[in-house]
């Protein structure tokens, strides 16, 4: 099938692979634009832009599609290059631009979205870290049919996948991006696909993260906070204050045996830094230090002796 692909990450770039491996002709891809990145903060080409020019794949790069939007120019010019490259079909996948009715309407069969959660729990920006973060047992893939909603479309075919308990988002993103590469182009192959439309009831919305939400709050319960400082793992990762540095938390274990005041550190030796919550207490077991790397508690602690019986500070309502 000669398709059209829109996407921008990692997730993005499993499903092109797939798609190009299934032999389908690539027409064009679209990508969002270079960003800077790293120390340095260089340009740097998106995983899906250096997949498609490794395969020399024509690569549009629009600030916007919206015609009327801030960027006309950007937008007029990905729309003559998507019609002269005449697409049966657009796949999207995490590409991290609003697409306008003129881009839903210009394939004769439309446009397939790969949205990373069981429709319609978790529609939106963040699902795998939503699901994470909310203790679901489970989350999957659906093959959408977008229409000009918020991730609304009918769902052509759907596959669910466990959620281990210590899963984190970085590690059930691999999962769901290799789970959703197969569904795309198992979707293409069907002779016929049932478009059904998706369920009135169980709607949530997973909002974007924010760097915000990264601050730990130890009133909240512990249970709680294990699972945020999974579902933060890699952006934006959980951290609390000390002596006014930040320090992130990469792993940590709910301890309901020990309890105190939320923020008191409880244990601070022999490899263990207890913190009590709002319910229970965490065990943190590997820390990050500004310009450090993440480290075992042990280390973290050798770096920070002296903390038992202290209260770490909470974030401000």
């Amino acid at each position: 099938m000669r398709i059209g692909f829109a996407g921008t990450p990692v997730f993005a770039s499993t499903a092109l692979q797939a798609l190009i491996d299934a032999g389908h002709d690539i027409a064009v891809v679209l990508t969002q634009p270079d960003r800077p990145a790293g120390r340095g903060m260089k340009l740097q080409a998106s995983p899906v832009k250096m997949l498609a020019l490794d395969h020399a794949l024509p690569v549009l790069q629009p600030r916007s599609l919206r015609l009327d939007g801030k960027y006309p120019d950007d937008a007029g010019a990905a729309r003559q290059a998507l019609q002269q490259a005449a697409p049966e079909l657009l796949v999207v996948a995490a590409y991290g631009l609003i697409l306008p009715q003129w881009v839903l309407d210009l394939p004769p069969r439309g446009c397939l979205n790969i949205h990373g959660s069981l429709l319609p729990r978790w529609r939106g920006a963040a699902p795998i870290q939503r699901a994470i973060e909310a203790g679901d047992r489970e989350t999957g893939i659906t093959i959408m049919q977008m229409d000009a909603g918020l991730d609304t479309g009918d769902m052509l075919l759907e596959a669910a996948l466990p959620i281990a308990p210590d899963a984190t988002s970085a590690s059930l993103h691999d999962e769901l991006a290799a789970l959703g590469a197969r569904l795309i182009v198992d979707a293409l192959a069907a002779a016929a696909l049932v478009r059904r439309p998706q369920p009135a009831d169980g709607v949530t919305y997973a909002h974007k993260i924010e760097k915000a939400e990264a601050a730990i709050d130890w009133r909240r319960p512990a249970a709680e906070l294990e699972r945020r400082v999974r579902a933060f793992d890699p952006f934006p990762g959980c951290s609390f204050e000390l002596d006014g540095v930040t320090h992130k938390v990469w792993r940590a274990e709910v301890d309901s045996s020990a309890s105190g005041q939320p923020g008191e550190v409880l244990q601070a030796a022999d490899g263990r830094l207890v913190i009590a919550c709002g319910a229970g207490a965490l065990s943190l077991r590997q820390l990050q230090q500004p310009g450090g790397r993440r480290v075992d508690v042990a280390a973290w602690l050798q770096s920070n002796p002296g903390l038992a019986g202290r209260r770490l500070a909470t974030p401000a309502a």
